[in-house]
């Protein structure tokens, strides 16, 4: 029960036809390999085309993950002052590519972000100081960067906001189950009224690959591993590239209500190790501290205070999202899965979508 599937329970639950069951190997608590949301940062870094269904998921998911950092502390999520740093040498790397339009200097999503300083990054409260999305002049820039932009965005505690979803799907009477299935039509029967489900909703990200009904082959992890550490940093970060692999990245973001901040990392597409890389664990807190100083006061990786190292896998798909509605064996089925590195910053646009092929289904 990852950030996709509790968030499209929770936007189901909310409507009054729909009685709902979720059914789920691993459930929030857990720690897994194959299980990716507790991984995550997780955080608000639009990397989808501009006119893409990807950026109507991601414009659509701004306003609900806003108003949790406005209005539902217990959410965990929080503002945080952001800001991303170019490389043009890194232009054809896969972090480049795969940040494409996050490094733009002119992002589609600019005039959508809220235009605040946040007052405080371990609090929801934000100041009335304005702070537009803007480009950091290059005196400002750290040597080595050829540009960067700063906003403000939100990050997210996953080990407060995925209980959180759950409780509220509980609050709306959703029923869990920890179930594993060999073939997607036998969800069906887990139904918790003891009749058989009108409609399934598939939102087993990397399992897709092997779920019977579904095995997906487009399906394909995109292996990351991050740091948690004690210490704090004052923004939240990422830039464009590294010197010390192609599918190695940067980025650095304090989950709220002392989460501990999360450095990372790596996008290595097609790797299944689930053991952490010791030898990148240790370049991964070099370039975390070379980025943002005031991690360790200017000092070395010897003063990170470290919580722990994890490894997840993105459940990335080729050509991006699978969001329709099928039959399979007499059962309708509604396939929300393969969001690769940005479950999170999609989930509510991907979930209302979701949510209106269900109403298809039943009407049908």
């Amino acid at each position: 029960a990852g950030v996709a599937g509790l968030t499209t329970a929770l936007k189901l639950s909310q409507t009054a036809r729909c009685k709902i069951t979720v059914a789920a190997e691993h459930m929030p608590g857990d720690y897994d390999i194959r299980y990716a949301s507790p991984w995550a940062g997780a955080n608000y870094l639009p990397v989808s085309e501009k006119g893409s269904k990807a950026a109507e998921w991601d414009r659509n998911t701004w306003p609900e993950l806003e108003d949790l950092a406005r209005n539902r502390p217990e959410a965990g999520v929080h503002f945080q002052h952001t800001e991303i740093y170019v490389r043009n040498k890194d232009a054809d790397k896969v972090t480049a590519k795969w940040f494409n339009e996050l490094l733009k200097a002119e992002p589609w999503f600019k005039d959508m972000i809220p235009d605040v300083r946040v007052s405080c990054i371990h609090t929801s409260i934000v100041t009335k100081k304005e702070l537009q999305f803007r480009q950091i002049p290059k005196d400002q820039l750290s040597p080595g960067y050829d540009s960067g932009t700063a906003f403000t965005s939100v990050c997210i505690n996953t080990a407060l906001y995925l209980p959180w979803l759950a409780s509220q799907c509980l609050k709306n009477g959703v029923v869990f189950q920890r179930k594993i299935f060999k073939h997607i039509t036998e969800a069906a029967n887990a139904f918790h009224s003891g009749e058989k489900a009108d409609v399934v909703v598939n939102c087993t990200g990397l399992s897709a690959l092997t779920l019977g009904g579904v095995e997906d082959k487009k399906m394909m992890p995109a292996r990351g591993q991050i740091v948690l550490v004690r210490n704090e940093a004052n923004v939240m970060c990422a830039n464009s590239g590294t010197d010390d692999g192609e599918d190695e990245a940067c980025y650095i973001m304090q989950r709220a209500a002392g989460g501990g901040t999360l450095i990372g990392g790596s996008y290595q597409k097609g790797n299944w190790e689930s053991q952490f890389d010791p030898n990148l664990a240790n370049r991964i807190m070099k370039r975390a501290i070379e980025m943002c100083p005031a991690l360790t006061g200017g000092k070395g990786i010897e003063h990170l205070s470290i919580v722990r190292h994890g490894v997840g896998l993105r459940p990335l798909r080729e050509g991006g999202v699978r969001l329709e509605k099928e039959k399979i064996g007499g059962v309708w089925i509604v396939h929300n899965y393969g969001h690769g590195g940005y479950g999170y910053q999609s989930s509510y646009g991907c979930s209302q979508d979701a949510v209106k092929l269900v109403e298809e289904a039943l009407d049908s």
